[in-house]
């Protein structure tokens, strides 16, 4: 694993790790434990760490992954993100071990939105894409097309979508009261929110400009901004803010524990990204009964399906009339709306359940170790 910090891959690795029952997990962080390190290690799964700073390589950090490796000597190593997969499948590769899936969870190698590292290793894993790994694992179809398209040709590749916590993400109406009260949103219409840290990809200027015309066509509403540096603070988001004319209209609740209570306190939820590959917010608003509006960045317009609608990437006009839209439905009409909620909650449970996901992971590593079988 590159680095075990708040993100939406490093979030799959620990669902992945904490509901699968059938595997013994290792984790390896080439940083440090970030904020998943400790969760895993409470769900009794062992976390080494080589850190390495972000970025970089350093010959100790190298020695120690190889030696952990010889140590547990694995079935199967699964590498998780562009570094793992180059240093950690190298490194196995030399340790022999025989049995190794990269795991790819990016879907935009556009050089504009991209450092130019990030491009040149994902580059590189394609040079060796039929050496190193015996089987590659795509969270997205997008992914796979975007990875097909510079070189990537390992003859064992499997899109597994990621899966989510239904235990947790659920409609349920009964623990928003005191949130509401909280925010101080009872009397609030109609209340939209994105979740997600402030990033240049996130692109929150498109959702605030968006947020401008639906306010200048008079719609009554207050937008949650929830994440990693989504606080006053942030001068470059409060300029945007500004500029928007949005302060009456914008909360800024920062990185929250209680992401279930927000999703179903919103109405509506909004991605406004340029880059994505598998959105988990859109899953995780959807598995809530949440009707969400989505730019057309990786999977998402296959999440979706038809419960909500897909705009362009930094089209505010786009994305602001299906707002309008959506809020024009919700008050109405009430059984339209209602059964998109149902139907946003059912496309979810149907295909992107936890167990779904787990599932797939475990089929590919037992064909793996299945064929290797063979091969002897």
């Amino acid at each position: 694993m590159t680095g075990l910090n708040n993100g939406g891959a490093e979030a799959v690795l620990y669902r992945l790790c904490k509901y699968d029952k059938i595997n013994e997990h290792i984790v390896i962080s080439m940083m440090d434990y970030g904020k998943y390190g400790e969760l895993l290690k409470n769900e009794n799964v062992n976390v080494y760490t080589l850190d390495m700073p972000a970025g970089k390589l350093t010959l100790n950090g190298i020695i120690n992954l190889y030696k952990i490796i010889k140590q547990f000597k694995p079935n199967v190593v699964q590498t998780w993100m562009y570094h793992a997969n180059l240093i950690g499948g190298i490194v196995s590769k030399i340790a022999g071990i025989k049995k190794i899936v990269w795991g790819i969870h990016h879907s935009n190698l556009d050089k504009t939105h991209n450092k130019k590292s990030t491009i040149f290793i994902a580059k590189i894993l394609g040079k060796i894409s039929n050496i190193v790994p015996t089987d590659i694992i795509f969270c997205a179809e997008k992914s796979y097309e975007v990875h097909k398209s510079i070189g990537y040709r390992c003859k064992n590749i499997k899109v597994v979508p990621n899966g989510y916590e239904l235990d947790k993400f659920y409609p349920n109406i009964e623990n928003i009261q005191n949130l509401k009260k909280e925010l101080n949103l009872d009397n609030t219409r109609n209340i939209i929110g994105f979740v997600a840290r402030f990033d240049e990809l996130k692109d929150h200027n498109n959702l605030l400009h968006s947020l401008k015309v639906v306010k200048e066509g008079r719609v009554d509403f207050k937008c949650l901004l929830v994440g990693a540096n989504i606080v006053s603070m942030n001068k470059e988001l409060m300029n945007m803010i500004e500029k928007y004319d949005l302060f009456e209209n914008i909360i800024l609740l920062g990185e929250r524990n209680d992401i279930p209570d927000i999703m179903n306190l919103l109405d509506i939820h909004i991605l406004s990204s340029y880059s994505e590959a598998f959105p988990n917010v859109l899953c995780e608003a959807m598995a809530c009964g949440t009707p969400c509006i989505t730019t057309d960045v990786g999977d998402a317009a296959f999440i979706i399906g038809n419960t909500g609608y897909v705009v362009p990437i930094k089209n505010p006009n786009a994305m602001s009339k299906k707002i309008i839209e959506m809020i024009y439905e919700k008050e109405n009409d009430t059984l339209a709306w209602e059964n998109r909620k149902l139907k946003c909650n059912e496309r979810i449970v149907k295909n992107l359940s936890i167990e779904k996901m787990i599932q797939n992971y475990q089929m590919v590593w037992k064909n793996l170790y299945n064929r290797t079988k063979e091969v002897k």
